[in-house]
């Protein structure tokens, strides 16, 4: 149950992490899986992720740049668009915001 309560949380939030996976510079769905993961989201498999990439792609957030490889199969580089930069700011503030009500509900009443 905790774990379908947190699949939830992060399907709302998603979208936002990967535009803030982004922010620092270009990079290809593993990494942005294992960016993700190694921010204690556990692991986002393919069959979410990149169907957020595409939507996001689609919406004009993201720009992304087929490369050839030269051992194995080739990338499909993804970064932000100066939209995305724009949305993930908005969003982040509202989201942050967001968060510091859910803090101040659930800590209300509560012992240090």
């Amino acid at each position: 149950m905790a774990a379908d309560r947190r699949a939830n949380w992060l399907k709302g939030v998603l979208d936002l992490l990967v535009l803030a996976s982004l922010r620092e510079g270009e990079s290809y769905g593993y990494e942005i899986a294992k960016t993700l993961a190694d921010g204690g989201f556990g692991q986002i498999k393919g069959g979410t992720l990149y169907p957020v990439l595409n939507r996001l792609e689609e919406a004009g957030l993201l720009a992304a740049e087929f490369r050839a490889a030269e051992r194995g199969p080739g990338r499909r580089y993804y970064r932000l668009t100066d939209q995305g930069r724009e949305t993930l700011a908005e969003q982040s503030e509202l989201w942050l915001a967001f968060g510091e009500s859910v803090r101040a509900m659930l800590t209300k009443g509560m012992r240090s």
